[in-house]
Order: C-alpha cells, then sequence, then structure tokens
C-alpha cells in the first residue's frame, strides 16, 4: 500500500509564505504603530505576537510531507519539511520481519508515529515519524496497513517456534 500527502506540497508551501508574510506586515505595523500612530498602546505588540506563534505552531506540528510504502518486501517511511534546510528529511526503508511494532499518538495538535524494528546489535531501534499533517483516513489506512504486516510477522515467528520446537528432539 502507498501513502502519500505529497500532492499538498504546493498547499504547505502557501501557507509557509503567507505566514512569513503576516509576519513581515506584523512587524512593519508595529514599527508604524509605535512610532507614527499610537493608537493601540501595549497591544501593538500583538501584531508580531499573533503571526510569530503561528508561525511556531506550523512548525512544532513537524514534518509536512509523510510518504509510506509497504509494496513488496520492505517498508518505506519519508518524512520530509517544505523547507528543506529547516529539517533534515527522515528517509528508512526495511525489510518487513523486522517491524515489531508501532504506535501513532495523538495529541492535541501534533501526531507523531513511533515504529519499533529489531535490530542485530542492540535488540530493537525506535523509529520515529510526524504525521500531522495526514488526513483521519490516511492515518487509519496506515494503521491497518502496520497491523496487517505486524500480525503477519507474529504469525510467522509462531510458526518459526513451532518448527524449530518440533526439530529439535527431547
Amino acid at each position: 500500500m502507498r501513502l502519500s500527502n505529497r500532492n499538498k506540497t504546493s498547499v504547505y508551501s502557501f501557507i509557509n509564505t503567507l505566514l512569513i508574510m503576516f509576519l513581515a506586515a506584523g512587524i512593519g505595523a508595529y514599527f508604524l504603530e509605535e512610532n507614527r500612530f499610537n493608537i493601540l498602546g501595549k497591544e501593538s505588540l500583538l501584531l508580531i505576537a499573533v503571526p510569530l506563534l503561528s508561525i511556531v505552531l506550523f512548525y512544532l506540528n513537524g514534518r509536512q510531507i509523510f510518504e509510506y510504502d509497504s509494496d513488496g518486501e520492505a517498508l518505506h517511511f519519508r518524512n520530509r519539511n517544505v523547507i528543506p534546510f529547516l529539517q533534515k528529511p527522515l528517509n528508512d526503508e526495511f525489510p518487513k520481519y523486522k517491524l515489531l511494532k508501532f504506535e501513532i499518538i495523538n495529541m492535541v495538535f501534533m501526531k507523531r508515529l513511533y515504529i519499533t524494528i529489531s535490530s542485530k546489535s542492540n535488540g530493537a531501534t525506535l523509529l520515529k515519524y510526524e504525521i500531522s499533517y495526514l488526513t483521519r483516513k490516511q492515518i487509519a489506512d496506515l494503521r491497518l496497513s502496520l497491523n496487517k504486516v505486524t500480525k503477519t510477522n507474529k504469525e510467522n515467528s509462531a510458526n518459526n517456534k513451532i518448527n524449530n520446537d518440533r526439530r529439535t528432539p527431547a
């Protein structure tokens, strides 16, 4: 199954540009208010604070673009920001049989996906992805696909354990 919100990149870029323009206009209005008009008084700080808070919330939600591909024998996760230099993009690919468990955390404004995979060096590795910008349907589809993979892995490990028990003499 493939899941992506890459087609919304232009929307997120537009929102980013709009927020930056609001901040620039707020800074300009603040300086005009302080030096020329002096109508608002101390409330003039809101001209800068509101756009700045909006930008902070936009980026605290995490990376905007999330892509998931479970076709074939591997799981592929990509998570990147609209502005490439702001955060390092995440790009992980591993075989399906390494997936141990996953958890989707839903906070007020933020949604996170935690993936636990098996590794030879330290037993298990935790991978974190931001999925705040996915729709409810996309998150439900992602959950369904990952549940299917973990269920298959549990069945295969149970079958392997039974087969190994049969091979070893008592």
